[in-house]
């Protein structure tokens, strides 16, 4: 499995304070299968034009020397916060995509509108670059009839995994994605967390994804980091015992 979304470049934001704190994740990682991580540190849109800031190279290189030999391969990126159209140079350089592709985690403030993401991502499409939307579950704005439309700008979609274990809000738009076909790979978001993608792998193969769950999880991360072309992820059907089980859980978890 290849993780395209993670906090783990220590000290640099609100994810994993330090290289030994990543080191711990990355080993618990590689023991789960995890064989490649990418390393996307928050970043504004409206400050990417100075570039890679420096104290993301220096903890790059501080975790790279200390992971030397890991199971789990280490590759660059940014989750970048569309509050402004990017600069040009993002688009020559490719400093900040995912392992140096063409495609770019992207996300939004939480309360944003559909036209808005809308907008954003036609301006985005039209540079060459493929966005990648991080988390839209998180968005109000996310139904199926929405995001279809994001999707006709050539963006993509990734879910967090863990989040399909949710019982309502996020993880029911989340395993909506899923449901209809919308959701392109699956990602930890860890912040130096026990955040993965075991958790959401395997519910997906317990409900008969397996082909959804090796799309999500394997082919098309691995496609991404090789600029190539992502496949499509046939719809699923979830079993209605798995919403039973999981208002169980919700219900448990609010006594």
């Amino acid at each position: 499995m290849i993780d395209l979304h993670s906090h783990l470049l220590p000290g640099v934001d609100d994810g994993s304070k330090s290289v030994e704190q990543s080191l711990g994740v990355l080993h618990a990682m590689a023991e789960q299968g995890i064989t490649g991580i990418c390393l996307t540190p928050h970043l504004l849109a409206s400050r990417a034009h100075k570039g890679v800031p420096a104290v993301h190279d220096a903890a790059f290189e501080a975790l790279s020397r200390a992971a030397d030999g890991a199971a789990v391969r280490l590759h660059r990126g940014a989750e970048v916060m569309l509050d402004r159209p990017l600069p040009a140079s993002v688009y020559a350089e490719r400093r900040i995509t995912l392992g140096g592709s063409r495609y770019i985690l992207v996300e939004f403030t939480r309360l944003v509108t559909g036209q808005t993401v809308l907008q954003a991502l036609t301006l985005l499409a039209e540079t060459g670059l493929v966005a990648i939307v991080a988390h839209p579950e998180r968005y109000s704005s996310c139904t199926p009839h929405m995001v279809a439309r994001w999707r006709e700008t050539g963006a993509r979609m990734q879910v967090d995994a863990t989040t399909l274990l949710s019982a309502r809000g996020r993880g029911e738009r989340a395993r909506q994605l899923v449901a209809h076909g919308l959701a392109d790979i699956a990602a930890g978001d860890n912040h130096g967390d026990d955040r993965t993608l075991l958790a959401g792998h395997q519910l997906l193969v317990e409900q008969g994804g397996t082909i959804q769950a090796e799309l999500l999880m394997e082919k098309n991360p691995a496609a991404i980091l090789a600029d190539g072309v992502l496949e499509p992820v046939p719809p699923l059907e979830w079993h209605r015992s798995i919403l039973q089980r999981l208002r169980r859980l919700f219900e448990g978890d609010a006594e």
